[in-house]
This record gives structure tokens, C-alpha cells and sequence, in this order.
């Protein structure tokens, strides 16, 4: 058990300075840009991490985290196992929402929107630029099927080594994909819970900025 004292304990003061309307850019995607670069300036570890929420057919959400891998006009990209759970959910119902955590600047990013499939094109280029070891591990692993053990994944690693001693082709099951968000939220923390939250929503006119209550 976890002691409720240790949960509800202060974890760190909200001190960051305020976000207002007048920081932010017009257009998300370049908002969304100046944040990243600021993580990276910052050290924040991994901060192309992000917590990827889907839900198939039975509308039973799941989620993890994924790296995102392309940003661009068009939306947000990352890479998978087609075949993995999210791959099918995705599949299921196209949609879905991202969350970025950069604690050392107290920051937060919500992506929700659209997925589609990347490009084979882009797919192949992505999957040739990867170490060995990880094309190699895109063949071996079913991804989100019951293994029998790890001996059982290893020796398919080894077996997929063999099959390519030079250049691994990118498995038919693994691609990419991409997030064409029609909603973005950009949240400061603030001192007592009373954060700077703003939302932009897509509409006909372009994008539409909004404040939210904390």
C-alpha cells in the first residue's frame, strides 16, 4: 500500500511566469515548436516523449508512450508495429490524443485529432536511417502478442539476422503514422492550482484561441 500522506505531499511550487495570449503565435504547430526547442535548451530528458491514448471498437481507451518522430504542417508522426495494439485500435477508430510532459519547465502539451498512415515513402526513409539492432527487432517482435519467453524473442532476433546479413528491409507490418490535430492545449503551471491553459481549436477560419479555466 502507498501511504494517501505520500501521495498528497507537496511535489514543488508552480513559479513559472505567466503564459498570456499576447506569447503565443497564431498558428499551433509553430507555438508548439518554440516549446520543444525550449525543452531541449532546458535538458529535458526525452522530450520527444509522449503519452499516446487510443481506443478500438469497444471504445476501452488504452495508452503509452511513443516518440514523436516528424513534426511538420501536416501533424505529428511517430512509428510502429501496425499490428500492435494501437495499431489496431487505430485501425478501428482513427482517432486520438497526445500529452507532453515537460516537468523542469512545468509545461504540458494536448494534441488530439485524426490519425492516418505516413507514406511508405517516408516509412522507408525512416526505417533505414534506425540502428540494426532495431530494424532487426521491428521483424522479430509481435509486437503485443503473448511471447513464451525471452529466449523465444531472442532466438527470432537471431533468425532475422540471418535472413539479412546486409540491408534490412522495412517489415510490411511497420510504418508510420500521423496525428492531423484539430485541438492543441498549451498548459503553464501557475502557483495554487491556477494555471495558464489555452486551446486551439480548428474551425473553417483557421485556428481559434481560447483561455480555459485551471
Amino acid at each position: 500500500m502507498i501511504d494517501p500522506r505520500t501521495i498528497r505531499a507537496p511535489t514543488g511550487s508552480h513559479t513559472r511566469a505567466p503564459l498570456e495570449r499576447a506569447d503565443l503565435d497564431d498558428d499551433p504547430i509553430a507555438q508548439f515548436g518554440r516549446w520543444f526547442e525550449e525543452a531541449v535548451r532546458a535538458g529535458v530528458p526525452l522530450p520527444n516523449a509522449m503519452a499516446l491514448a487510443t481506443a478500438g471498437a469497444d471504445a476501452r481507451p488504452s495508452v503509452r508512450h511513443v516518440l514523436l518522430r516528424g513534426l511538420d504542417a501536416r501533424g505529428f508522426a511517430f512509428y510502429t508495429n501496425l499490428d500492435s495494439r494501437k495499431g489496431r485500435e487505430l485501425a478501428e477508430n482513427p482517432f486520438a490524443a497526445l500529452v507532453f510532459l515537460w516537468k523542469r519547465l512545468d509545461r504540458q502539451v494536448t494534441v488530439r485529432g485524426r490519425v492516418e498512415r505516413v507514406s511508405d515513402a517516408e516509412s522507408d526513409v525512416y526505417f533505414a536511417d534506425r540502428p540494426r539492432g532495431a530494424q532487426l527487432g521491428a521483424w522479430a517482435s509481435p509486437q503485443s502478442q503473448v511471447l513464451a519467453s525471452r529466449e523465444d524473442l531472442e532466438r527470432r532476433v537471431r533468425e532475422v539476422d540471418a535472413r539479412f546479413p546486409h540491408a534490412v528491409p522495412r517489415p510490411p507490418n511497420w510504418g508510420g503514422l500521423r496525428l492531423v490535430p484539430d485541438e492543441l492545449e498549451f498548459w503553464q503551471g501557475r502557483e495554487d492550482r491556477l494555471h495558464d491553459r489555452f486551446r486551439y481549436a480548428r474551425s473553417a477560419e483557421g485556428w481559434r484561441i481560447e483561455r480555459l479555466a485551471p
